[in-house]
């Protein structure tokens, strides 16, 4: 979920610049999970992300203590910012692993020849339609939906039904609700897009997005504009006097509502038009020229493993992509799941993603 470009900002601002999570070295080379080497060159592997990975120390220091490696994470902004980074450098990386490329942008990753491949360790656990890459240069390492959220309080006051489906939001008394994001400068703005691209095909979302403009949808340039400022069901929105009840977020908002909630609400106050929703997966990669291979290896079997991926709901709130990875309560308790999400194959969105930026900038934007 680029992103967060995430979740994560409803309670924390990631910093960015060079984050050091655990100082934590050595420990007993026995317990070193498959991809570790006995020598490595170095005792420090480099993980290189967007500004919303997180993880719990003590679950890092775990994984530092039984490899012999300290992890670095080297935060570089939003997920299409650090792409771009790693391709201005590649070659010569910034470090040995790259996290938080996602299926909107994965061909840039690819065709630029970023990452070295490798089998994860682990990676038959993974659900088989989030092995996008039968190369295996990128491993699936989350996934999330981007879906119009509604403020439950603003509906049930006007007694009317929150919108389900896409079609939904150019009816007449859904007009002037709704935010998004910039198809251009945002992941949530993008999945969106393609969202519109997937249902009415590349004949139909242009018809679409007039009519959503005719309807008058809001375009903000980001999520934290989106929904901590303009959206009304949000904390943030309300603090703001947001007057959007219906926004561009993900399936996992409502949760992040609740767990962040002063005082804590029983019920989330937002909700999720599940009929709206665009599947993102997010990979991480061993990064070309890595200095640190070994190290690189073992850290992407950690991104796999069973303990990082129960971990990540509520660090990134994000869902894993393992078979045997449970959902925390809070998921399950205050969630919702998607069963059809829209998607669109990555070679085409590869083809065709910058076309459609630009159309839909000139047609909605401009």
């Amino acid at each position: 979920m680029s992103t967060t470009k995430k979740i994560a900002g409803v309670a924390l601002a990631a910093a960015l610049g060079v984050t050091t999570l655990s100082a934590c070295g050595g420990g007993d080379t026995k317990d070193k999970p498959a991809g570790a080497s006995d020598a490595p060159k170095s005792k420090t592997v480099t993980l290189v992300s967007h500004d919303s990975f997180n993880v719990t120390e003590s679950v890092l220091k775990e994984f530092e203590q039984q490899s012999g490696y300290t992890v670095k994470v080297l935060k570089s902004g939003d997920a299409g910012a650090a792409l771009n980074q790693e391709i201005l450098t590649k070659g010569s990386p910034r470090g040995d692993v790259f996290f938080g490329v996602d299926n909107t942008l994965l061909s840039r990753a690819l065709d630029n020849g970023l990452f070295t491949p490798y089998e994860a360790k682990g990676l038959a656990e993974v659900k088989p339609e989030y092995v996008l890459d039968k190369e295996h240069r990128v491993t699936p390492i989350d996934s999330g939906d981007i879906c119009v959220n509604y403020d439950k309080a603003y509906f049930a006051e006007k007694k009317i039904a929150p919108p389900q489906t896409l079609d939904d939001l150019t009816k007449p008394e859904y007009k002037n609700l709704l935010v998004t994001e910039n198809a251009a400068t945002s992941s949530p703005g993008l999945g969106f897009l393609l969202a519109s691209v997937g249902t009415y095909g590349e004949d139909g979302w242009k018809d679409y997005w007039s009519k959503l403009k005719a309807n008058g949808v809001e375009v903000v340039d980001g999520w934290e504009q989106a929904y901590n400022e303009r959206f009304s069901g949000s904390a943030g929105g309300k603090k703001a006097k947001g007057d959007r009840p219906l926004v561009v977020s993900y399936a996992s908002s409502p949760p992040v509502e609740v767990l962040y909630g002063e005082p804590q609400p029983t019920e989330a106050p937002t909700g999720v038009s599940t009929g709206t929703c665009f599947r993102q997966i997010e990979f991480a990669g061993l990064l070309k020229g890595a200095k640190n291979e070994e190290g690189g290896k073992a850290l992407v079997d950690f991104l796999v493993s069973k303990k990082f991926q129960e971990d990540m709901p509520l660090q990134m709130f994000v869902n894993p992509v393992t078979k045997d990875a449970a959902l925390p309560e809070l998921f399950t308790k205050h969630g919702v799941v998607v069963e059809k999400p829209t998607s669109v194959a990555p070679e085409t969105i590869a083809k065709n993603r910058e076309q459609w930026v630009k159309a839909w900038t000139a047609l909605v934007v401009k």
